[in-house]
């Protein structure tokens, strides 16, 4: 065993190992499979035979692997059948559907004898037969006979499209064009056919047939309709009308009738376009419809056109018959037209009207028995077709005609038809004589003198009738009218007013002969003022102005002499000029002007008219009402001096108008409430009694007592002698950083005195006091150029030397903006991406003010209203924390990048966070160390994401004389920081960590770092030294005298192969510069990176490329196990020019320490089956997708380590290395976690 392994690593036997390897047989196809067509629902059997083969066989379904098992579970459908011992790897798909219509690859993976391959792809063609045929026709109308119509056929989701035939009965249609579109899903297609045809009435009641094929049919499928075609009615009769001639009243009885029609015809009838009849009878057998009318005629159907009607649902118009009628009918009414009165000598005009009739009649005159002299008639059309007449005929009256009978005759010779209209005749004539009963008219009477006027009148027919007139109007109260032998008489009875002053009276004698004859009579009053009035220019009246009145003395007869007086003042107005006025007088205007006082409010200002010759006077008064604000009486006081404790008493003297005056007591600005203080006695007049006075109680007290007019204001200032009370003008202060801050406090002390302020800062922690100033009752302090190191809590003291000194807090809040926390831990969140586990994004931020948060995910502006995200906002302080939860997380949706902006209203700070599938960890970064002596240093680290699972750290070291690197995980497994023992004295040790969770490792810190520290001597006093000649030898693998022997004994073979292995050499180093070659781009991402501790997904996986396995992280590795993260598996030797390469083991060893739980994987992911699909990683921008390849369970050798020593003890290599099969059987209970314990995005191989 040993000497095996020595040959494998040696430098010098690789020749020889690429010459077996070179031996090996490459696996090939023996027969690959075929495109094969295949009708759904039927069996699918793909063919693939693999000749030595040594890989995994598998086959990918549209590019998505299936699995090695040959039941391949997840796909219940799929099996692989044949021999294997053969290489039949035949794909059996039982009950195809179309989701099997694709392509598919048969692959043979990798092995240590072969690369893979991977056959041409294999495409199964699944035929679909059509789903009935949908006959697009609207049969719910019926089809109209010689129209054109388009019928269409739809045979749906077919594979190959289907062919359609359209038949009318039993006739195939030509002319039909065909199209083909998408069907309901992917591949499926579905044909349309369309057709135009001309229908005809003999279609009716055939059938349209729809019939669709195609090769996955044995029979087409069809669908049948059957035609309902429509045609019109044939014209129609009426029956029963003989002659057109018809006299008015006789009763008609008619029928109409259609013959033919589908549907038969529907009747009506119709006068002169008006419907009579909506009723008809239709007879099936006979194939006709029948309408029965019956109709009374009247005058009104004289040339009446009777119409009957029929039609269809399908006439083009309605089909009718018309008969026209003529009716013969008398005059229905004789009217007398014009008026019966008249006065003597006037010319009566009068006409007389006959109504329609057919035909017309004749008219005559007379006048009692003597007939006129005929005039002329006139005629003209009327009404129901008719003829009216017309007669006009003028005669002169006299009053010997008054009485008489005028008769107008109608007669037709013809028809022997008379009708006479008669009326009595009335002549008019007026009345003989008119005079009047009055007082003189040059005599003056006193105004309220009773006075009777009465009018006579004779003759006339009729009697007159007597009216009153008082200057043209009539006058309504007059008495009523009176007869006598000779005529009639009326009496007006007056109360003499100044309307009666030069009024004329006038008595009128009318009747219906339109003439009149008059007598009147003329008055002569003396009155006093008919109206006073004052009015004032202003309105509303007030302190101060100036009131102009103006006394309007309305008519009087005489001129009447004016005066004014004001309670027991009198005033002298300005009269002017008297003016005519009304009834004959004059009017007089007289001005006052008055200076306003609050005096004057509520007094009466009089004006007085007088006449001097009917020793008489009117007055009329105007009411000041002088409005003023409250004014405050002399007495009032202004000053009160109280000892704390007393109870002081102020009066309050206020008058105002109006007098409601609400009065507010002021101190300091504030409102003194009336209710609810017991300290307050409020009395009825305003006044105030204040007990129990305190040195609050001090200050100026102002009183404001207000009404509509304004506020009347004064002032009273109480003393109290009181030590000090101290508060702060602001509590707390905000400033922003860098700017000035400046903290008040204000004492309330009688007295005030210099240097009563004092300030010094709470809490621990000491910051340089600000600058202190006074300014009268205030304290001020000062801070420039303010810093966080300011803010806190600051005490103000104020002492004036009466009672205990007074202080109070405030409180310094430094604004700034956002800060968001930003290491390595915020920057990514892992979740699972198969839709069931719930991922938390979190920001937090500190910052004064408040600080708001906005979410992007990729640039885009999150919608929280989406049932998926939910977002919270906590805030502690100034620290504010917002989290959003992502349910049910999906890796094509949700591996994004979240972008967090913190702002307020200094500013904004923003973080990208990426959501990511649970993976390997990041490395940790700016590893060092903080305490070295002699055999032990100290290291510490920042960690990096773990890749959304717990992680633990493993501390790699190596020294010069060391062949390998040693090994220690770190403990507690959390722990940031770590001290490794057992060190030589004086001697120089390279460090690096890396970062483990259950998927796998990170690189190194800070991109593979190398941490150079040199141990310090031993002290004098030191424990037992360790055995380095042990450690050198249980880690430095086999002796070197073995290896000289081996490279003498192979040397003459491996001259001789030389030649052989000669390209071989050469095409592995081409291969590896191309390797290199990629490392050296992924290391140029990796400095690009963020923090210099981030490596890209993409460069970290393996590829399925070139069929040879890369592996990125390291370019001397040997590849131990072939779990998701390749390099996260790999450990490398450090010295390049090193002969030995060593294989550890990537489980979990046990130390010689209590197991920790940490070291036991347990993860609480559920069993997923693999997806078929192919997921979608997202990583910033870049994308990865990922095929699952079952993994390959090596086993490995149990290792222990000597917590002293720090490095595996009775190591061997594995056993796989010697033979050509792989043991499955595990190795250690404690091993990492297999796939099934995985994420299912993460189980499998990266291809």
């Amino acid at each position: 065993m040993d000497f095996l392994s020595a040959w494998i690593v040696s430098p010098s036997a690789l020749p020889f190992l690429c010459l077996i390897w070179g031996i090996r047989a490459q696996q090939a196809f023996r027969f690959e499979p075929r495109n094969l067509t295949v009708r759904m629902g039927a069996t699918a059997v793909l063919r693939c035979e693999v000749l030595r083969a040594s890989g995994t066989v598998q086959w990918a379904k549209d590019g998505l692997l299936l699995g090695p098992q040959r039941s391949l579970p997840g796909f219940p459908r799929y099996s692989m059948i044949g021999n294997p011992k053969r290489g039949q790897y035949h794909l059996q798909i039982a009950k195809v559907q179309l989701e099997d219509d694709t392509f598919y690859e048969c692959q043979a993976g990798p092995s240590e004898t072969s690369g893979a391959i991977v056959s041409s792809p294999a495409w199964v063609n699944v035929l679909i037969p059509p789903s009935k045929p949908n006959l697009l026709v609207d049969m719910a109308t019926p089809w109209v006979a010689g129209r054109k119509y388009t019928i269409s056929c739809v045979a749906p989701d077919a594979k190959p499209e289907a062919d359609i035939t359209l038949f009318k009965d039993g006739v195939e249609l030509t002319g039909v064009a065909t199209s083909t579109m998408s069907g309901s899903e992917d591949k499926l297609l579905n044909t349309h056919a369309e057709v135009t045809f001309t229908t005809l009435s003999s279609d009716n009641g055939r059938q349209l047939v729809c019939q669709a094929k195609n090769p996955a049919l044995f029979k087409p499928v069809e669908t049948r309709v059957t035609m309902s075609v429509f045609f019109p009615s044939q014209p129609p009769l009426i029956l029963g009308l003989e002659r057109e001639e018809v006299k008015a009243g006789r009763i008609l009885v008619l029928e109409c009738v259609s013959l033919g029609g589908n549907p038969l015809a529907t009747l009506h009838w119709t006068k002169n376009g008006e419907v009579l009849s909506t009723t008809w009878e239709e007879d099936v057998v006979a194939q006709k419809s029948s309408s029965i009318l019956r109709l009374k005629i009247t005058p009104a159907d004289n040339h009446a056109q009777l119409c009957c009607e029929s039609t269809n649902l399908v006439s083009l118009s309605p089909q009718s018959v018309i008969r026209k009628i003529t009716v013969f009918f008398e005059p229905a009414q004789l009217t007398l037209l014009g008026s019966l009165t008249a006065v003597e000598g006037q010319d009566l005009k009068l006409s007389c009207h006959a109504a329609s009739s057919n035909p017309p009649v004749h008219i005559r005159w007379w006048l009692g028995y003597k007939e006129l002299n005929s005039t002329a008639f006139t005629m003209e059309e009327g009404d129901n077709g008719g003829m009216t007449t017309m007669s006009n005929m003028t005669h002169r009256v006299s009053r010997e005609e008054d009485g008489m009978k005028l008769t107008c005759e109608a007669f037709n010779k013809a028809t022997h038809f008379s009708k006479t209209q008669a009326a009595k005749l009335t002549v008019y004539y007026p009345p003989q004589k008119i005079w009047l009963d009055a007082p003189p008219q040059d005599i003056p009477l006193r105004s309220g003198t009773k006075v009777r006027l009465v009018c006579f009148s004779t003759g006339g027919n009729p009697m007159g009738t007597l009216t009153w007139y008082k200057n043209g109007r009539v006058v309504a109260d007059a008495m009523r009218q009176t007869s006598f032998d000779m005529g009639v008489a009326r009496e007006l009875a007056l109360v003499l007013t100044a309307s009666d002053n030069q009024a004329i009276y006038r008595c009128d004698a009318t009747n219906e002969s339109k003439e009149r004859i008059t007598a009147y009579t003329k008055l002569k009053v003396h009155f006093t003022a008919i109206s006073m009035r004052i009015t004032a220019k202003q309105e509303v009246l007030r302190h101060g102005q100036v009131l102009n009145l103006e006394c309007q003395v309305g008519s009087s007869n005489p001129k009447a002499s004016i005066s004014w007086s004001l309670g027991l003042l009198r005033f002298q107005g300005v009269e002017q000029p008297p003016k005519k006025a009304f009834f004959g007088g004059v009017s007089v205007l007289s001005s006052l002007s008055l200076n306003l006082s609050s005096q004057y409010h509520k007094q009466k200002v009089i004006c007085q008219a007088n006449s001097p010759v009917l020793a008489e006077e009117a007055k009329t008064f105007f009411q000041l009402n002088v409005l003023y604000a409250p004014e405050f009486s002399s007495t009032q006081p202004t000053r009160v001096e109280v000892v704390e404790d007393d109870m002081a008493t102020i009066p309050l003297l206020v008058s105002a108008n109006p007098e409601e005056v609400s009065c507010i007591w002021l101190h300091r600005g504030e409102k003194l409430v009336k209710e609810g203080n017991l300290r307050y006695l409020w009395a009825d007049d305003q006044s105030l009694e204040l007990r129990n006075v305190s040195r609050n109680d001090a200050g100026v007290y102002t009183i404001k007592c207000a009404n509509e007019e304004g506020v009347g204001q004064t002032s009273i200032k109480i003393d109290v002698l009181y030590g000090p009370s101290v508060k702060a003008e602001r509590d707390p202060v905000f400033v922003n950083l860098g700017e000035t801050a400046d903290l008040i406090c204000v004492a309330d002390a009688k007295p005030i005195t210099p240097g009563m302020f004092t300030w010094k800062r709470q809490g621990e922690g000491e910051v340089e006091i600000g600058e202190e100033n006074q300014e009268d009752d205030s304290g001020l302090l000062t801070f420039h150029d303010v810093t966080r190191a300011h803010a806190g809590l600051y005490q103000c003291t104020a002492d004036n030397g009466i009672g205990l000194p007074a202080s109070v807090n405030v409180q310094l809040v430094v604004q700034f903006k956002p800060q968001i926390r930003k290491g390595p831990q915020w920057r990514k969140v892992a979740s699972r991406g198969d839709g069931t586990a719930t991922a938390e994004v979190v920001c937090q931020a500190e910052g004064i003010p408040r600080v708001d948060f906005l979410w992007e995910k990729n640039g885009i502006r999150m919608d929280f209203a989406n049932p998926r995200y939910e977002e919270q906002t906590v805030r502690e302080g100034s620290f504010h924390t917002s989290t959003i939860w992502v349910v049910n997380v999906s890796a094509v949706l949700d591996y994004a990048r979240f972008s967090c902006t913190a702002q307020n209203s200094l500013g904004e700070d923003k973080l990208d966070i990426q959501l990511v599938s649970t993976n390997h960890p990041d490395p940790p970064s700016l590893f060092r160390h903080i305490a070295v002596s002699h055999d032990s240093v100290t290291l510490e680290w920042i960690p990096g994401f773990n890749g959304g699972l717990p992680q633990r750290f493993r501390i790699r070291y190596h020294w010069d004389e060391s062949v390998s690197f040693m090994y220690i995980d770190v403990f507690p497994p959390s722990s940031t920081f770590f001290t490794v023992t057992g060190l030589q004295p004086v001697t120089t040790y390279n460090f690096s960590v890396n970062a483990i969770n259950a998927i796998g490792e990170s690189a190194y810190a800070d991109n593979n770092a190398i941490l150079t520290i040199t141990t310090k001597e031993r002290p004098e006093v030191t424990d037992v030294p360790l055995d380095d000649d042990s450690v050198s030898q249980s880690g430095s693998g086999l002796p070197a005298y073995l290896t000289v022997v081996f490279t003498v004994v192979f040397g003459v073979l491996l001259v001789l192969n030389s030649l052989g292995c000669f390209f071989g050499l050469r095409w592995k180093k081409i291969r590896g510069q191309t390797a290199g070659h990629q490392e050296a781009n992924v290391s140029e991402e990796e400095k690009n990176g963020e923090e210099g501790s981030r490596q890209s997904t993409e460069a970290n996986s393996n590829k399925y490329e070139s069929r040879e396995k890369i592996n990125t992280a390291a370019q001397r590795t040997l590849l131990i196990d072939s779990g998701s993260e390749t390099d996260g598996n790999v450990y490398e030797s450090y010295t390049e020019g090193s002969s030995h390469y060593y294989n550890y083991p990537t489980g979990e060893y046990k130390l010689p320490l209590s197991p920790h739980p940490e070291e036991v994987c347990n993860l609480d992911f559920p069993q997923q089956h693999v997806n078929s699909q192919i997921h979608l990683y997202e990583d910033v921008g870049d994308d990865i997708r990922i095929h699952k390849l079952p993994t390959s369970s090596f086993p490995y050798p149990p290792v222990s380590f000597d917590r002293q020593l720090s490095h595996p003890t009775d190591w061997k290599m594995p056993n796989f290395i010697q033979g050509t099969d792989r043991p499955r059987q595990s190795v250690d209970a404690r091993q990492p976690c297999g796939d099934s314990a995985l994420p299912f995005e993460l189980r499998g191989e990266l291809v």
